[in-house]
């Protein structure tokens, strides 16, 4: 199954938090590491703190969603992640963006896909930079959704 993770941080080095975290993702058992983006700079969408780093990856895995899930939080915990409030500022953040074209509905524990990624421009740019006629399963390409996050500030670092 081809999974696709949204990665992001911004509090501490938050750059090489996300690099970290891409490097754990090349090394994640039951896992074949596929690609990853360019590291992209956003500002906090209903959030607060310091700028993102953010970036996406596409793992081909055996492992079911749940389990991924779980091994992407085992990840954030390694950097220190907590969940004082919705949106805070965070250390690192993984997101199962998609699961091959599976809709999983298994709230709140796993939303797939991620309810929120048709509409960030964190998620989209770097979709779109390595898969831009990727489908979004009940929303259409990722190039054909990305004009409506034009507004959203985002700059590619690297």
């Amino acid at each position: 199954m081809i999974a696709w993770v949204g990665i992001g941080a911004n509090l501490g080095d938050a750059r090489a938090n996300v690099l970290d975290a891409i490097d754990r993702l090349r090394r994640l058992p039951g896992a074949r590491f596929l690609q990853a983006s360019s590291l992209y700079r956003t500002a906090p969408i209903d959030s607060s703190g310091d700028d993102y780093v953010n970036a996406v990856a596409a793992l081909d895995t055996d492992l079911d969603a749940h389990a991924l899930l779980r091994t992407l939080f085992d990840i954030e915990q390694a950097h220190g992640r907590e969940r004082p409030y919705r949106n805070a500022p965070r250390t690192l953040d993984l997101d199962l963006l998609l699961y091959g074209d599976q809709v999983i509905a298994d709230a709140p524990a796993l939303l797939v896909p991620h309810p929120r990624l048709h509409e960030r421009a964190f998620v989209l740019a770097p979709l779109a930079e390595l898969a831009p006629d990727l489908v979004i399963p009940g929303r259409g390409s990722v190039a054909s959704l990305l004009p409506g996050v034009a507004g959203q500030s985002i700059e590619r670092l690297c």
